[in-house]
């Protein structure tokens, strides 16, 4: 048994787990299983304006329902306030953030000029607020809200060329720079995501993360912000995503599909995930 092997399943708990949650889990948990590795289960709540304890409940459920265990207690994310302020100061001594008092509707309007590029998870910011003046942005902050996002060129010419695995796509060379400068800290929560999730890897002793091709591009702005805080590299496994008929990844608001639906109907969890490893999906579901 190679106990040295540690995955991880993280979902939110901001909405009922759907068959694309059940995939994701089942191929994470599978993956350190025949392995003989470790299969941890962290819920990513930083959100707590959308987080509730009867999604946390769901989650649990779920997951005992389908018949995917996992290894020590559950991980939660807003016990690890300290930890992420801790790296966004290190972050702001470094001289890599600066804050962006930029709206919904003025980066909309500055889509709609045409002047904004497009990324692999659609509108780059433009970087509107990175050369405002330091004194008149903190002026500008006592009265007005505003988020924190990474100078990522300036992040990179600190870093320098950097790689990462991925076991299904092979190597990969970052230029994290498709995502343009990403939130570090939001305007409503202490914490963004891309953060968030690269502490929690090194926190958890994470070496292989298995998640879906959806991510696959966030792993740059990871890869980068690890070589930032001098964290651990883990060994990367993006897989393909359960789609609709419309081709689009399954959502949290598609109520058909929802875990707890199936589970409160009957349905058997063991026999609906022998069917996911044999890549037998329900109609109108395929895997992309």
């Amino acid at each position: 048994m190679n106990r040295d092997i540690v995955v991880r399943f993280a979902p939110s708990p901001n909405g009922l787990l759907h068959l694309g949650h059940a995939y994701a889990a089942m191929v994470a948990h599978d993956f350190a299983r025949e392995r003989g590795g470790r299969f941890l289960l962290r819920i990513e709540d930083i959100d707590s304006a959308r987080s509730r304890p009867e999604f946390v409940e769901a989650i649990l459920a779920d997951l005992h329902w389908l018949g995917l265990t996992w290894d020590g207690d559950v991980i939660f994310q807003s016990d690890r306030w300290d930890s992420y302020a801790d790296a966004v100061g290190r972050l702001k001594a470094m001289d890599l953030l600066y804050r962006c008092f930029c709206t919904r509707a003025s980066m909309r309007q500055v889509q709609e000029a045409g002047t904004q590029s497009e990324g692999p998870d659609g509108p780059i910011y433009a970087g509107t607020c990175r050369h405002l003046d330091p004194a008149f942005a903190t002026e500008r902050a006592q009265t007005e809200p505003y988020s924190w996002r990474l100078d990522v060129a300036r992040a990179i010419s600190m870093t320098g060329a950097l790689e990462w695995l991925d076991e299904r796509h092979g190597e990969q060379v970052i230029h994290p720079e498709k995502l343009g400068d990403v939130v570090i800290v939001p305007k409503d929560t202490p914490i963004a995501y891309h953060l968030a999730v690269t502490l929690d890897d090194a926190r958890d002793g994470i070496t292989h993360v298995v998640r879906g091709d959806d991510l696959f591009a966030s792993t740059d702005i990871h890869r980068l912000l690890q070589a930032l805080l001098d964290l651990p590299t883990p060994v990367y496994f993006h897989h393909p995503l359960l789609r609709d008929e419309s081709g689009a990844k399954l959502a949290k608001s598609r109520d058909s599909a929802s875990l707890s639906v199936l589970r409160t109907a009957g349905r058997s969890g063991y026999e609906l995930v022998q069917q996911l490893r044999r890549d037998i999906f329900p109609v109108g579901i395929s895997l992309s």
